[in-house]
């Protein structure tokens, strides 16, 4: 039982932070990995992507009650990184995820360092593209990030959110809400999968999405609220304390 209060707790926690700027897995991924120790990795994985699916549901209900979206561009967006999620967790059944954490590390430096510096980053809107050009663009940015988040997923939201702004010029409050949306598909991608495969341990997946849903409505509530100045340092605390966490995987 008290494992189980502590996977709600990381639940909750992960939650709020996923609702603002994407990161969540930074918290709920390690929890369970170490409070689940006998279970195979894909098991673990699977398990979480329940909880991660109803904490970011609320938070998309969130965002799309006060923020303006394209969803002709949404939809396609999502439709891809789910199929391509599913790629992602299908390939995590076998093979290891290892191999990718060196060169997620170096990535997020240099996303602490760009953010830091660049005072005006993602604080309004920079780009004017086509939708043609949006379409094309967020496919791409979508494809390999849907396919990240099946195979090893933290860090998938702040991932969005850096390539929704650099490439597409959103701003972070944009950027957050269409990255939840496609967050939802990519952890819907995963979850049809781990279900047919077995992967998912149920009397852990419902009490932590329960906790996990009311963290990612309070969090978005709190994004709404304080706008773009205060996403933007949520996102770089986040993005830094990912950093630790990736460097202590790689050097311990």
């Amino acid at each position: 039982m008290s494992d189980l209060i502590l996977l709600c707790l990381a639940a909750f926690a992960g939650g709020f932070i996923d609702a603002v700027v994407g990161g969540g897995g930074l918290i709920q991924t390690p929890a369970a990995i170490i409070l689940l120790p006998h279970y195979p990795i894909a098991t673990v994985i699977g398990t979480i992507k329940i909880p991660s699916f109803s904490g970011t549901s609320m938070a998309a209900m969130q965002y799309s009650k006060h923020v303006n979206l394209n969803y002709r561009l949404l939809l396609l967006m999502v439709a891809v990184a789910f199929i391509s999620s599913i790629a992602g967790s299908a390939v995590l059944t076998t093979v290891s995820n290892g191999f990718m954490k060196p060169l997620i590390l170096i990535v997020l430096i240099a996303v602490a360092i760009y953010t830091y510096s660049n005072k005006q980053f993602g604080l309004h809107s920079a780009k004017t593209h086509t939708l043609r050009e949006q379409i094309w663009i967020g496919l791409l940015i979508c494809l390999p990030l849907g396919f990240y988040d099946g195979f090893i997923g933290p860090g998938t939201g702040s991932f969005l959110i850096l390539c929704f702004i650099t490439i597409l010029g959103f701003d972070f409050i944009h950027s957050s809400a269409n990255a939840k949306f496609v967050n939802l598909a990519t952890n819907l991608g995963s979850i049809i999968y781990f279900m047919a495969s077995g992967h998912i341990l149920y009397q852990f997946a419902l009490p932590m999405a329960a906790a996990n849903g009311i963290g990612g409505f309070l969090g978005a509530r709190l994004a709404i609220l304080r706008g773009n100045t205060f996403i933007r340092l949520f996102f770089l605390t986040v993005v830094l304390a990912t950093i630790v966490r990736f460097a202590w995987e790689v050097f311990r």
